[in-house]
């Protein structure tokens, strides 16, 4: 697994000038991290974008056609949509309504999450690597921010983490994590739960929770511990551009996540999405099964040809250059296939999104040339590095 290491100083003032160029209290999300990781000499012909873990299915046929009646009361804020939907979620989930709560996607209640319940002497505790949002908001509440490699298994070390930090304030668990896919046991949660500060407070982000179907962290909630779950319509309903999530607590918590918010208008053509989605009965099996088949498909290919990845669960893998990661993305946004960003603790490889096979057929092409072109690259320099020799007057490098 590759060694820990923090922000290198340049990734962060990148970085961080993407932050300080949104409003105050703005919300990191993946499209403004990928944006700010990004090339700008990169092509604007990108053919393809596997770069951002969204679905390329998109909606559902359902979440479309309900799109289009909604948008037509667009001049309406109907707020009783949303309860609807409230109470629809909590309904399938097995909770009490009052335990949901609906906003425009997931990013808002991670941030206002951790504004919340860390401050200059509550640290914010995620995992190394692990997605950045959380960091971003934690230098809003001036908190310490406390990165815990994963274990070898890329799975959360919750007790490591709990060990870190003795004066936490939250502990962020994504699982499936991004941006490795893999998943943390229920159980270690449970532990993290039942063995942290009293004061503080756990966020399980669920985003992928679809594509695994492994145990939830809901059961939590019920019991009525402090945890917050968060749940996403971007990534397998395939409405990322939408914007609907769910944030699952019990009351007082939301409570304090809606000081911060205000008051927080859904989008209506989000929630008749969202709704439609909720009453597909076979949805999220059947894209559960076509992730996984291609998926499965893309990992054979690449153990057929001895390339390097960690096993994912999830719409996402991590995937090993060779070399620094940086090269090879241009190199292949060159050929019109657009990967994943580099997390600084794993400077040789790249987050790669399952698109359709299709896609996945490119990637395949590209990645090729790239990885082919890299090589007599690299062979170029080796022999340019080697001390010529002369043996009875021919002369050949040694």
């Amino acid at each position: 697994m590759p060694s820990q290491s923090s922000f290198s100083r340049r990734s962060f003032l990148h970085l961080s000038a993407v932050v300080s160029s949104a409003a105050a209290f703005g919300v990191m999300t993946e499209p403004l991290l990928a944006r700010a990781a990004a090339n700008p000499a990169k092509s604007a012909a990108s053919s393809i974008w596997i770069d951002q873990n969204e679905n390329p299915l998109g909606p559902c046929q359902a979440a479309r056609e309900a799109v289009t009646v909604a948008a037509a009361q667009g001049g309406r804020y109907l707020t009783n949509l949303t309860d609807d939907f409230e109470k629809d979620f909590a309904v399938r989930e097995g909770l009490k309504k009052e335990f949901v709560s609906a906003f425009p996607g997931s990013s808002g209640p991670l941030h206002h999450s951790v504004i919340a319940f860390t401050s200059p002497t509550r640290s914010y505790v995620t995992a190394d690597p692990g997605y950045e949002a959380g960091m971003f908001a934690a230098s809003h509440s001036q908190a310490r921010v406390v990165k815990v490699a994963l274990t070898k298994t890329y799975a959360h070390d919750v007790k490591a983490m709990i060990a870190a930090a003795p004066d936490a304030g939250l502990f962020y668990i994504c699982s499936p994590n991004n941006p490795t896919g893999t998943l943390t046991p229920h159980a270690d949660i449970e532990y993290l739960v039942e063995n942290k500060l009293k004061s503080s407070v756990v966020v399980v982000d669920e985003a992928y929770t679809h594509f695994a179907g492994a145990p939830s962290a809901v059961d939590l909630v019920k019991a009525e511990k402090d945890v917050i779950v968060l749940r996403t319509f971007s990534k397998l309903y395939g409405m990322a551009g939408l914007r609907c999530g769910v944030a699952i607590a019990k009351p007082e918590l939301l409570d304090k996540i809606h000081d911060l918010m205000g008051w927080n208008a859904m989008p209506i053509t989000a929630v008749a999405a969202a709704s439609a989605s909720l009453a597909e009965p076979h949805l999220i099996a059947e894209r559960r099964h076509i992730n996984a088949e291609v998926r499965g498909e893309i990992f054979q290919w690449l153990d057929q040809h001895g390339y390097s990845y960690i096993p994912s669960e999830s719409n996402f893998f991590m995937l090993d250059t060779k070399r620094a990661a940086k090269r090879v993305i241009d190199a292949m946004a060159q050929r019109g296939v657009r990967i994943g960003r580099v997390w600084p603790v794993m400077p040789t490889y790249s987050r790669i999104t399952i698109g359709t096979r299709e896609e996945m057929s490119m990637f395949r092409d590209a990645w090729q040339d790239v990885m082919k072109a890299g090589a007599t690259s690299q062979v170029g320099v080796l022999v340019k590095s080697m001390p010529w020799r002369s043996v009875d007057g021919i002369r050949f490098r040694a």
